[in-house]
């Protein structure tokens, strides 16, 4: 348990950023699973908007520190390949 003045406040700041971090992290899952919806409905177009839409989302997660770029480059390269490949 935190004893000293200092400890206490590190304790409630890490309490604080952990609920905002996954609140964060939330919202990314939901939008990557949205695009992932849309891919399997075979929609291109929904799958493209649902894209655009997870974007800044996960771009987001990254400038925060919740998600590694590299991470989130990964994903979105996947996902946009996989979205390109329906209009084939």
């Amino acid at each position: 348990m935190a004893n000293s003045p200092q400890s206490k406040k590190r304790a409630r700041q890490n309490e604080r950023r952990f609920a905002i971090n996954k609140a964060r992290r939330s919202r990314i899952r939901t939008s990557l699973r949205k695009v992932e919806e849309a891919i399997a409905s075979g929609d291109q177009a929904a799958a493209q908007a649902a894209l655009r839409e997870a974007q800044p989302e996960l771009m987001r997660g990254v400038t925060k520190g919740v998600l590694h770029k590299n991470t989130v480059a990964r994903k979105m390269s996947r996902l946009s390949s996989r979205v390109k490949a329906l209009g084939a």
